[in-house]
C-alpha cells in the first residue's frame, strides 16, 4: 500500500544529519528527541517501491542503521487498526512459528520527530526487512481481487472497486504495485512508473515477472527478458515459489485474520546472483491497516490471489522461454518493456 518510486540523493550537512531529496517528497531527519541516534546515521528508505506520497499531509517513513523501520501511524482508524493487528499477531499462539518469518518483526510504537519536522508523532517500529541486502531488487504485489474491507464506507468501497477494475486485481486476484530491479553502472536500475505498472494486463504482468528475474532488465523495448535468474530466485527449496506455497498452506486453514489490501513483498539480491552466489530471495507480507478479524472464516480473497500469483510464477519456471518470440512482443507487451527508464546507480526506489 505504501509503495513509492523515488530518486534518492544524500547530501552531507552539519550534525551528520542527512537530508534526503525524494522524487515526490523530501524527508529532513533532525533532532529525534525520543531517540537521537535512531534515524540520523543511515536514512536509506528501504522497503517501499509504490504507494502513498509523503506530501499533502502524508508523512514518510524513517529507517536507522540498526535494522529498524519507523512507519508513521495514520491519524484515522487505519493507524489504530494496524497497531491492533501487530499487537494481536505478535502474541497470538495460534500463529505457527514458521509463518511468523513472513511478517516484519514488531517492536511496538515510539514517538519520533515527523519526517516533515512538524513535531513528535507516533510511529510503528518494525523490522527493516531489506536491511541485510546491499542492492535489493524489490517487487510489491497487492493481493486480492477485492482490496476493501467489508465495514468500509461506501465511497471508499467505490474508489477501491474502480481501481480494482482498472488494474489486474479483479481479473488476476493481484496487481503489481511497484518494482525496482537492481542493475549496474551500465544498465542502471529498471524502475517502471507506478501508475503504469498498476494497470498492466495479464500478459504484461507475466512479462514484468520475467523481467524481474532477468539479467538484461532494461528499458530497451527490443531487449527480450532472458529470465536467467528465474530458477535461482523463484525456484529451489527456499525460493519465492516454495515460500508462497508455504504461505498458501497456512491460508488454506487460517481463519484468524482477513488480510484486506495487504501486499506480498518479494526481495532478492541480484548482485549476489550475478556473481554466482545465493539470491537471498524472501517473501514478506506488509501493510496491515485494513486487516480485520476472520471470525472463523477462511480468507478466500487473499488465498485466491496467492494461488494466482503461484500459478504465474510456476509457469515461468516450467516454460521460461514461453511467449518470448518476436510474435509475442506486440504493442501490449512492449508497453511493459518501455514503462520505465534505466537510471544511474545514484538513483533508487524504495518505500512499508
Amino acid at each position: 500500500m505504501y509503495l513509492i518510486i523515488y530518486y534518492l540523493t544524500r547530501i552531507s550537512i552539519p550534525r551528520s544529519i542527512q537530508l534526503i531529496y525524494v522524487r515526490f517528497h523530501h524527508i529532513s531527519l533532525d533532532d529525534h528527541r525520543s531517540n537521537p541516534e535512531a534515524c540520523t546515521r543511515d536514512s536509506r528508505i528501504s522497503w517501499k517501491v509504490a504507494g502513498h506520497k509523503a506530501s499533502d499531509g502524508l508523512l514518510g517513513p524513517l529507517v536507522d542503521d540498526s535494522g529498524r523501520f519507523y512507519k508513521p501511524l495514520q491519524d484515522d482508524e487505519r493507524g489504530s487498526r494496524e497497531v491492533t493487528f501487530y499487537t494481536s499477531f505478535s502474541s497470538n499462539t495460534r500463529v505457527p512459528d514458521h509463518i511468523r518469518r513472513f511478517f516484519p518483526n514488531f517492536y511496538g510504537t515510539q514517538l519520533l520527530e515527523a519526517s516533515d519536522g512538524s513535531g513528535l508523532r507516533p510511529h510503528l517500529v518494525l523490522q527493516d526487512v531489506v536491511s541485510s541486502h546491499l542492492h535489493p531488487s524489490i517487487m510489491d504485489i497487492k493481493i486480492g481481487s477485492r482490496t476493501w474491507y467489508p465495514q468500509a464506507p461506501e465511497d471508499y468501497i467505490q474508489r477501491c472497486l474502480k481501481k480494482d477494475r482498472e488494474t489486474s486485481s479483479l481479473s488476476l486476484g493481484f496487481r503489481i504495485s511497484g518494482l525496482q530491479v537492481h542493475g549496474n553502472k551500465e544498465l542502471g536500475h529498471w524502475k517502471p512508473e507506478r501508475k503504469v505498472v498498476q494497470k498492466l494486463t495479464a500478459d504484461e504482468v507475466r512479462l514484468a515477472l520475467r523481467k524481474f528475474v532477468s539479467s538484461n532488465s532494461s528499458a530497451d523495448p527490443y531487449v527480450v527478458p532472458d529470465s536467467l535468474f528465474a530458477s535461482s530466485v523463484y525456484g529451489g527449496s527456499s525460493g519465492i515459489l516454495a515460500q508462497l506455497l508455504e504461505l498458501k498452506a497456512w491460508f488454506e486453514d487460517q481463519s484468524i485474520y482477513h488480510f484486506n489490501s495487504c501486499s506480498v513483498l518479494i526481495v532478492y539480491e541480484k548482485e549476489s546472483v550475478l556473481k554466482g552466489g545465493p539470491s537471498g530471495a524472501q517473501v514478506k507480507l506488509i501493510d496491515f491497516a485494513h486487516v480485520v478479524e476472520g471470525n472463523g472464516v477462511i480468507d478466500h480473497n487473499f488465498l485466491g490471489g496467492v494461488c494466482s500469483l503461484i500459478k504465474f510464477i510456476s509457469e515461468i519456471l516450467t516454460t521460461p522461454d514461453e511467449c518470448l518470440t518476436t510474435n509475442c512482443l506486440q504493442d501490449s507487451e512492449r508497453a511493459v518493456l518501455t514503462m520505465g527508464t534505466a537510471t544511474g546507480s545514484e538513483q533508487s526506489i524504495y518505500n512499508a
